[in-house]
């Protein structure tokens, strides 16, 4: 994995969760990364997508989520700062945690990356890749 750092395009910050806690309602961000524009939580941490996962329905549990621990949410995500909002939504997971959804896809935090950086993207784990996420909802070039 490489280091890619980025600057956030809003200072705008609400609750700060820990990447693997549950919060509130997350807010869901876009700004720019080495990869264009791409999704971070309201605190600055990066948010994938799993291709693996290829529907609303999460794949990734146990020593996954760990490494990659999904975007959980106790109320509906907020869309902030370039998101589509019509892109959010929400699935439940096996535990009864409620995982946010973007563009039908659930998102995941990487657990070893600090804030306002991007250095997973394109990392093949678990059986799939991982991924910055566009504002559209796609992989990041």
């Amino acid at each position: 994995m490489t280091a890619d750092s980025m600057h956030p395009a809003s200072d705008a910050m609400t609750a700060e969760p820990a990447p693997s806690g549950t919060t509130p309602v997350v807010t869901i961000t876009v700004a720019d990364s080495d990869f264009g524009q791409v999704l971070f939580d309201s605190t600055g941490q990066a948010i994938y997508l799993f291709d693996k996962e290829i529907t609303a329905v999460p794949d990734c549990y146990g020593d996954c989520a760990v490494a990659w621990p999904p975007v959980l949410t106790e109320g509906s995500p907020a869309a902030e700062a370039g998101t589509m909002s019509d892109l959010l939504g929400t699935t439940p997971r096996t535990d009864g945690s409620t995982q946010v959804t973007y563009a039908g896809h659930p998102p995941y935090y990487y657990a070893h990356e600090g804030k306002n950086a991007v250095t997973c993207h394109n990392v093949n784990e678990f059986g799939g890749l991982w991924l910055a996420v566009t504002p559209t909802g796609q992989a990041a070039s």
